[in-house]
């Protein structure tokens, strides 16, 4: 069950103060700059390397964020004709951790008892090919993206492990990152809250975006034309 201070989200960046570098960790290339269209701050992390520049959270390795949502929500894009490494540390109920990482590096999927790694393939969740694609650096034109992933699902399925929270988050480069959150509930972006309530997702455990988490759609555009939307 969620902690009362992480529902019914937890936007991780405001939480851990990231602009202030104290609990968080920067090397390399990392810089915070203010996105007109996205209408707040980004967060630019390039290198000529993915181990060069690298946003962590938290400061430390020994330490734990201890989320417990179910989802993790990294609103991203990433950095055209580049690739990009993100790793992801959670503890298992064993008390075992396991790094989830997914990079345009990785040519195939790969796991060990500890590790999984997952090709990434930028700009797929329009085209229908979501990890079939053409594998390799981003296109010119790749679209900011919200990447959800189902921690408990993912581990179950791949090493029938059951989770128990978020440990850490490296963001190598090279990308731009709006914000990562954590939920037990499901976003649907580009729904309504008036949509939802109508359709009555919230039976099904969806619900619409939060405003600090969403990316914006000007009038008369449609989100999905606009944003990509992978779900593993």
């Amino acid at each position: 069950v969620l902690a009362a201070w992480q529902r019914p989200y937890l936007n991780i960046f405001k939480h851990f103060r990231v602009e202030e570098w104290k609990r968080s960790a920067k090397e390399g290339d990392v810089a915070a700059l203010t996105d007109t269209r996205l209408k707040g701050t980004i967060y630019r992390i390039r290198g000529s390397n993915p181990a060069s520049s690298y946003l962590q959270l938290p400061r430390a390795g020994t330490q734990s964020l201890g989320l417990t949502g179910r989802y993790l929500y990294l609103l991203f894009r990433p950095l055209p004709r580049k690739h990009f490494l993100v790793h992801l540390d959670v503890t298992t109920e064993e008390n075992q951790v396991v790094r989830i990482s997914f990079s345009s590096l990785f040519k195939e999927f790969k796991s060990t008892a500890t590790w999984l790694q997952f090709p990434f393939v930028s700009g797929a969740a329009s085209e229908g090919t979501a990890l079939r694609g053409a594998l390799g650096a981003a296109p010119a034109d790749v679209r900011w993206t919200c990447l959800v992933l189902d921690l408990p699902s993912i581990l179950g399925l791949y090493l029938s492990r059951r989770y128990s929270h978020l440990r850490g988050v490296k963001l190598c480069c090279n990308l731009l990152v709006k914000n990562l959150c954590t939920s037990d509930l499901l976003f649907e972006p580009g729904v309504t809250l008036a949509e939802a309530r109508l359709g009555d997702l919230s039976c099904r455990g969806v619900a619409p975006m939060p405003r600090e988490l969403a990316f914006p759609v000007p009038k008369g555009e449609k989100w999905h034309n606009l944003y990509d939307y992978i779900r593993y």
